[in-house]
C-alpha cells in the first residue's frame, strides 16, 4: 500500500477509535443516570450533568475531524461511506447521552415516583433493558461486528412490553402525588425507550457500513 492511502487508512482506523473512545463516555454516563434513578442521589446527577459538557465538545471534535478528512482527501466508495457512517453513529451516541441528561434531570421529582414501587420497578427494568442494548451496539461497533449489528437492527421495540405495563400502571395511580409522578415518569420511560431505539440504529448504521447494502438505510428511519 503506497504511503499516503496507508496515512490515510491509519487516520481512519484512528476515528473509529475515537468514536469508540466516544461511546464509553456515553456509557459511563448512562451508568450515572442508572445509579441515580437507583438511589436518587442528587450529586451523581450533578457529575452525569457535567460529564456531558465532555460528551458534546468530543462530539464537536470528530464531526470537524470528518470534515477535514472530507475535504482534504475526497474519499470515494467505502471510505466515504465510512466517514459519513461515523458521523451518523456520532449524532446518535449525542443523542443516547442527552437522552441520559432527561432522566437525571428529574431531580428530586424522582422521590415522588419511587414512592409508587409498582412503577418505579418497572422504570428500573426499563433502564436496564435499554443500557443492555445500548452496550450491544457499542460492542458491535468495537469488534466492527456484522452478525451482532444484524441483530441488533433486527431486534425491534424491545421496551414495548415494558412500556405498555408502565402506561396501565400510570392509569391506576391515586393520591396527592399520582400526576408528578405520572409526568415525571413519563419523562423517564420516554427517554429510556429512545435510548434504546438510538442503540437500534446505531447497529443498523453498521450494518450498511459492513455491508454497503443501500437498502439497510431504511432501518435507521425512527
Amino acid at each position: 500500500m503506497p504511503p499516503v492511502r496507508q496515512g490515510f487508512s491509519d487516520e481512519l482506523e484512528q476515528l473509529r477509535l475515537q468514536v469508540e473512545v466516544m461511546g464509553v463516555r456515553v456509557d459511563q454516563n448512562l451508568e450515572l443516570m442508572r445509579t441515580f434513578l437507583e438511589h436518587g442521589d442528587l450529586a451523581v446527577a450533578a457529575r452525569a450533568v457535567a460529564a456531558d459538557d465532555d460528551i458534546d465538545a468530543m462530539n464537536v471534535s470528530l464531526i470537524e475531524r470528518c470534515h477535514e478528512l472530507l475535504v482534504r482527501e475526497a474519499p470515494v466508495a467505502s471510505d466515504l461511506r465510512f466517514i459519513v457512517s461515523v458521523m451518523r453513529v456520532l449524532g446518535e451516541l449525542e443523542r443516547i447521552g442527552d437522552l441520559a441528561l432527561r432522566v437525571v434531570k428529574v431531580g428530586p421529582g424522582l422521590e415522588v415516583v419511587r414512592s409508587y414501587p409498582e412503577v418505579y420497578d418497572v422504570l428500573q427494568t426499563m433502564a436496564d433493558t435499554s443500557i443492555d442494548q445500548y452496550r450491544r451496539a457499542l460492542a458491535a461497533w468495537s469488534g466492527q461486528d456484522l452478525a451482532a449489528a444484524v441483530a441488533l437492527a433486527r431486534s425491534g421495540q424491545v421496551l414495548d412490553v415494558a412500556n405498555d405495563a408502565l402506561v396501565r400502571r400510570l392509569l391506576h395511580l391515586n393520591g396527592p402525588d399520582a400526576v408528578a409522578a405520572a409526568v415525571h415518569s413519563l419523562v423517564i420511560g420516554k427517554a429510556l425507550d429512545r435510548i434504546a431505539d438510538h442503540a437500534v440504529i446505531i447497529g443498523s448504521r453498521l450494518r450498511y457500513l459492513i455491508t454497503g447494502d443501500p437498502g439497510h438505510l431504511a432501518a435507521e428511519i425512527r
